[in-house]
């Protein structure tokens, strides 16, 4: 005797799976859940009333209609509760798929502590998710830690979870972030540089100088003179200054804002109209010096 296979689909519009019938013609239930994961049994539409009807099941076992299946599809039948489980669990399972396309970067941690090192950096971020690269960054010479390093996740979801939330490391507040290095080849100075807004006359060179040095290597610090509220602070890595960008930061009581210094051939004039003392003296005094003004602060 040829073995009878059933048709059997999800749902009525889909394509339809042939599933093994047993010698006596019945189907066995664990069968059909082989294909169709937490399937509890089997339903069809009557060709005649076009009504939905349920089919037979004893103790595991199918039971054909009218002691025949013919040529009908017959559609699986679900818990309802495991139906909707089943259906969020898809969902997230394309939201991972999708997920996974996404591949992980290299995040820089800023504000390390001298004393960090890069186990504590892996123990810390290990709580968090797989870790497959960190690094403290050291001077050359001395093998002292700059005060930042990378970090680099297996896993996309992780990498998003970790840049959402401030670190304490070791007693201090830590941030991780994306590098954002967008330096022109005809321009490597800029990235390095940041304009820091806001400041106070009381702020010196020495204040800002030693601020800033718990994110990595200063190389220069200027205050125009006159006075003008503002300040540059240039770094000897160009990661440093892009992740500080856009950043409000306390200094001496004060909150001072963090943005790019801008090449020379931004239009000031356009862009500092209301600045004390006028735009001409405003271009005069940048034009004489080596540190451009940049085009999205006052």
């Amino acid at each position: 005797m040829s073995e009878l296979y059933i048709r059997v689909a999800e749902d009525e519009n889909e394509e339809p799976m042939e599933i093994p019938s047993e010698d006596d013609g019945t189907v066995l239930l664990s069968s059909v859940a082989a294909q169709f994961p937490g399937a509890c049994g089997l339903r069809y539409r009557n060709p005649e009333s076009q009504c939905m009807r349920g089919v037979r099941l004893v103790e595991g076992v199918l039971h054909a209609p009218e002691s025949s299946w013919g040529n009908l599809v017959y559609v699986v039948n679900y818990p309802k509760d495991n139906k909707r489980k089943m259906e969020e669990i898809d969902a997230a399972s394309a939201v991972k798929v999708k997920r996974g396309f996404q591949k992980t970067s290299d995040l820089i941690v800023l504000g390390l502590p001298w004393k960090t090192t890069e186990q504590d950096l892996k123990d810390y971020f290990s709580t968090f998710g797989e870790v497959i690269m960190v690094q403290v960054k050291r001077d050359a010479k001395t093998g002292n830690s700059k005060g930042f390093g990378f970090v680099r996740f297996a896993d996309y979801e992780t990498q998003t979870k970790v840049i959402a939330q401030r670190h304490m490391i070791d007693g201090r507040w830590c941030d991780c972030k994306l590098p954002n290095s967008k330096a022109s080849p005809d321009e490597p100075m800029r990235s390095r540089k940041i304009f820091v807004g806001r400041c106070t006359e009381d702020m010196t060179t020495d204040d800002l100088r030693q601020y800033f040095m718990q994110y990595g290597e200063v190389t220069d610090v200027f205050i125009p003179k006159p006075f003008r509220a503002f300040a540059f602070v240039t770094f000897a890595d160009d990661q440093v200054a892009q992740a500080l960008c856009g950043e409000d930061l306390i200094i001496k009581g004060v909150s001072v804002h963090i943005s790019n210094a801008e090449p020379k051939h931004n239009n000031i004039h356009q862009l500092f109209h209301n600045f004390p003392g006028g735009v001409a003296s405003l271009a005069a005094m940048f034009g004489r010096s080596q540190y451009p003004f940049p085009s999205s602060h006052v």
